[in-house]
């Protein structure tokens, strides 16, 4: 049995001339192929000649069935055409050809083949997210554009993954299970081993850097991690609980450095992106970003005094007299303060306000306040404390958190405790706000000497976003996050979709 994919025959095939098979067996190719997938769609043009679309691996393809071709009286093709509908997995054997309209075509020889039935009719489409994320399978059977994204994200993986390896890092994985967590400002998930770990608390990562930088450490210079994280907080567009990142950290690479790899990789994605759209994922429309390099820079201090219309005040100066400063400049500037009005969150949120929104185009926001950044080195500028630390922006959302890492460990045991303080202590002790405690096992690996290191991370379910042009992270993970994950069922039965 010659068995093709619909992609090899396609590519096999191309060069048939329009009316091969059609009827003029002198020009029709000699050799059967064998082809399986799923039923889309199909046309009776009359009771001897039916038109099927078959869709396999997201490749759709025709297939002519004619009683003249597969022989039997007319009421025999009809009864066993019937048994087949919309939604089941078959096998066809035929003649490759085209049609006189020019589409490439299967001629049947024999009747379609059920190889699994399907007992629901799928839906012309699924308008209503939720429904949507609860079935994804059907999601995806039933709009290509889901499947497309699926693939794109795979593609722009790879590209990540190949971009680093062809630059001498080795890829490595880190562990998810630990009985610290840091690297991050986020609250984890807890659990509990039943074996090694019996009584004692875990956490799932929020992120590998801490690991990451220990192997760094250990003389391999350059290492970089593609995973998952877990950080038991909200969703929105563009938070979900799970999440893929990739993060790099390269010995002896300053900001710029950084800086110059971000833009070689994103300019590379961008062109490999669009040639992937023009080729095989069509539905996926093109976005008008334009990653050419250098992108935007903005310096966070003077940026944002420049956008409020106001000074900040010092902020590394007493923490509770900042921290009024700051509410003050909130009722100035009649901005409703966060919930937990810390001099990091008041950052943030003066941030999320006055400097993202110019950050449209691919942006850099450079020199950061040293309380934003507890992991990296610091200078005074300006006469402000301020990190080596860069964040890009792309369409007003964070993809890249990079900095020149902080490898004294008396100065980096001065800033976790620094960052520590932000909270009650007792709150602290028990992890349950995620801001994170004085990781002592990181600041005595500090010890042995880690060389100058240049770190970043970047959220690849973001990346997929922005190329994808979609505005929700649930369209860009398999099955919709955790919210789909954990609201499984109801399903979508018959062809109209939940709701209507």
């Amino acid at each position: 049995m010659n068995v093709k994919s619909v992609v090899e025959i396609c590519r096999e095939y191309e060069h048939i001339v329009a009316g091969c098979g059609g009827g003029d067996e002198s020009v029709s190719i000699d050799k059967l192929v064998t082809i399986r997938g799923r039923i889309k769609n199909y046309r009776e043009v009359s009771s001897k000649l039916i038109f099927y679309d078959l869709v396999q691996d997201g490749e759709k393809i025709q297939v002519v069935v004619n009683c003249a071709r597969v022989g039997g009286e007319k009421g025999e093709f009809r009864r066993i055409s019937m048994l087949t509908r919309i939604g089941d997995v078959v096998s066809v054997t035929g003649y490759p050809g085209r049609t006189k309209a020019g589409e490439l075509t299967i001629f049947a020889t024999a009747h379609l083949q059920i190889l699994a039935p399907s007992l629901h009719v799928p839906p012309q489409t699924i308008l209503d997210l939720e429904t949507r994320l609860r079935n994804r399978h059907v999601d995806l059977m039933v709009r290509p554009v889901a499947g497309q994204i699926l693939r794109l994200r795979s593609h722009i993986i790879q590209h990540i993954r190949d971009f680093f390896i062809s630059r001498d890092f080795v890829e490595v994985q880190t562990p998810i299970l630990s009985d610290t967590f840091g690297g991050a400002v986020a609250k984890p998930f807890l659990t509990e081993a039943t074996s090694v770990c019996r009584g004692k608390q875990l956490a799932l990562r929020i992120a590998p850097e801490l690991w990451l930088k220990r192997l760094v450490i250990g003389g391999l210079d350059r290492v970089f991690e593609i995973g998952t994280q877990f950080r038991n907080e909200g969703v929105d567009n563009t938070h979900n609980p799970e999440f893929t990142t990739c993060e790099f950290y390269q010995a002896y690479a300053g900001l710029e450095d950084i800086i110059n790899t971000t833009e070689e990789l994103l300019s590379g994605m961008a062109r490999k992106v669009s040639e992937l759209k023009a080729r095989k994922l069509k539905d996926i429309p093109e976005i008008e970003t334009d990653f050419t390099a250098p992108f935007q820079r903005l310096e966070f201090i003077p940026a944002l005094e420049a956008s409020m219309g106001h000074k900040l005040p010092v902020l590394h100066g007493n923490t509770e007299a900042v921290t009024l400063e700051l509410l003050s400049l909130f009722k100035t500037l009649s901005l409703p303060t966060p919930p937990m009005t810390t001099i990091p969150r008041l950052l943030q949120k003066l941030s999320s306000e006055y400097l993202e929104p110019q950050c449209m185009k691919p942006t850099f926001i450079t020199n950061h306040p040293e309380t934003l950044s507890p992991l990296s080195k610091t200078s005074l500028l300006h006469g402000q404390r301020v990190s080596s630390r860069v964040e890009l922006f792309v369409d007003g959302k964070e993809l890249v958190n990079a900095y020149e890492e902080e490898n004294s460990p008396t100065e980096q045991r001065r800033k976790f405790v620094m960052q520590a303080g932000w909270k009650d202590e007792d709150v602290i002790e028990r992890g349950e706000d995620g801001e994170g405690v004085v990781d002592e096992a990181y600041c005595q690996a500090l010890e042995w000497g880690l060389p100058p290191t240049g770190g970043w991370g970047i959220g690849i379910d973001r990346l997929v976003m922005v190329f994808a042009g979609a505005e929700r992270i649930a369209d860009v993970l398999a099955f919709g996050g955790l919210r789909g994950a954990v609201n499984l069922g109801d399903g979508v039965r018959g062809t109209k979709e939940e709701g209507e």
